[in-house]
């Protein structure tokens, strides 16, 4: 019997209403239809406004889709329950500032109604695991951009999630940190939990991914394993994947994916 599951889009087509009068609409997703396994690590890529980031925000429950069906863990996105098994990592970290690390993981484990005796056990390993345990009682405020791209990385991990959305989560780190990333991904992944990775960095997209989406002006353009995307159309040889990503990325007048 087939797993459940633990993303499903069936035809997702998303349109924002823009201009002053609200009359005219931006599509910034067409008819995506795709689905995320237990256990691998999903890469989404795309050039800049290809809908990476509404595809996202749909998966999350932060916007709903116009058309379609979309799921998580088999349930409908809308059912937000659900939610407490996600953990997410944003591109650009906004968090209360006059917090301390620990005081920030343990409002965000509350949210997200981890029990606090384990949040007790568990923020204190955390810190430790993304290298601030020494800085824990320090105000976020004076972190550096690579020590709140950390503790973002901790914050997303709080729940013990079975799916975490990684979004640019190696900017503004440095080798170690990123080494950090790609550890917690692989680990992850050992335990049959559930990655998605969106990022433009291609080493990362190459060396940990199972699968990978590639959105082009809101469509889907391909999904498939790497090894796939890499295959030169021509002689199915493998090239780089930088250049099979520039090649996937060009707009396709007159056709659609």
């Amino acid at each position: 019997m087939p797993k459940t599951a633990v993303a499903e889009f069936d035809g997702v087509t998303k349109e924002y209403r823009v201009g002053l009068t609200k009359r005219h609409f931006l599509r910034a997703l067409a008819g995506v239809s795709l689905r995320i396994d237990p256990g691998e690590v999903f890469g989404v890529v795309g050039p800049n406004r290809a809908g990476k980031t509404t595809l996202v925000k749909i998966l999350l429950s932060l916007c709903h889709a116009t058309a379609g069906r979309v799921e998580r863990f088999g349930q409908p996105a809308a059912a937000r329950a659900s939610l407490g098994r996600v953990g997410y990592m944003h591109e650009n970290q906004a968090f209360p500032r006059y917090l301390s690390a620990t005081e920030l993981l343990d409002y965000y484990g509350a949210l997200a109604k981890v029990p606090a005796a384990e949040l007790g056990r568990r923020v204190p390993a955390l810190l430790e695991r993304v290298g601030l345990a020494d800085r824990s009682r320090e105000s976020v405020s004076r972190f550096s951009k690579g020590m709140v791209t950390r503790l973002g990385l901790a914050q997303a991990l709080v729940n013990n999630p079975d799916l975490l959305v990684l979004d640019e989560p190696t900017e503004g780190l440095d080798l170690p940190g990123k080494q950090l990333v790609h550890d917690v991904i692989q680990e992850q992944r050992r335990r049959g939990q559930t990655v998605v990775l969106v990022s433009h960095v291609v080493v990362d997209i190459e060396k940990l991914c199972d699968r990978v989406a590639v959105l082009r002006d809101g469509t889907l353009a391909f999904v498939g394993t790497v090894e796939k995307l890499a295959a030169d159309p021509a002689t199915g040889r493998r090239q780089p994947l930088e250049a099979a990503l520039k090649r996937w990325y060009q707009p396709q007048q007159g056709k659609t994916t």
